[in-house]
């Protein structure tokens, strides 16, 4: 029998397949992330508006936030561990947690639209989504859950056209420039101070 290595290769011999850098590099594709991105933004942001200012927010901002006590109450969740812990802390912080839900939502949806904070807001995405799931809601998670993945693993194109990106691009035109400055200050300082 071959040694493994042999028969395999060596993982730190392998380069990344010229698709996959495609699309994790290619302007082009940053144009697509970007639309993905922008798009679960808007999703978000509807479903925090309407907890925050629409139709859900007395089951959500008021009423001890009696929608995510009776969700979590009369759901049918994936696990019976996460029954205990929707019963033993959801509903009695039911209050607390609507709030907390739909302030998520809304700056979530926000910093997607601006692809400010982007990689923070996919990870806070797939949270929420993966309690919505385990609580026993289907509807469109899943299919959420998989263009935050997209998001979260393309996060540097698809930012490219964001705040993100900006601020990427303008630490690479004028970071070099601003560190020397501030050396040469600081010297400047320290010679002046002798």
């Amino acid at each position: 029998m071959k040694n493994p290595i042999e028969l395999l290769g060596n993982p730190s011999d392998r380069q990344t397949a010229r698709a996959v850098e495609f699309l994790m590099q290619s302007k082009v594709m940053a144009i697509g992330w970007t639309a993905m991105r922008i798009w679960l933004g808007i999703m978000w942001i509807q479903a925090g508006v309407a907890k925050l200012w629409g139709a859900e927010n007395p089951a959500f901002l008021h009423n001890n936030g009696a929608g995510v006590a009776g969700f979590a109450a009369h759901g049918v969740p994936a696990y019976s561990w996460w029954a205990s812990f929707l019963h033993s802390f959801v509903v009695p912080n039911s209050g607390w947690i609507g709030v907390l839900v739909a302030v998520a939502e809304f700056l979530i949806g926000v910093a997607l639209v601006l692809g400010l904070f982007t990689r923070v807001a996919a990870l806070g995405s797939l949270a929420l989504l993966f309690t919505y799931v385990m609580s026993g809601t289907a509807s469109v998670c899943a299919f959420y859950a998989l263009v935050a993945i997209v998001i979260f693993a393309t996060w540097r194109t698809s930012t490219w056209l964001g705040v993100d990106g900006f601020i990427s691009g303008y630490r690479q035109r004028h970071g070099t420039k601003l560190s020397d400055n501030l050396v040469l200050s600081h010297l400047r300082g320290h010679a002046k101070a002798a």
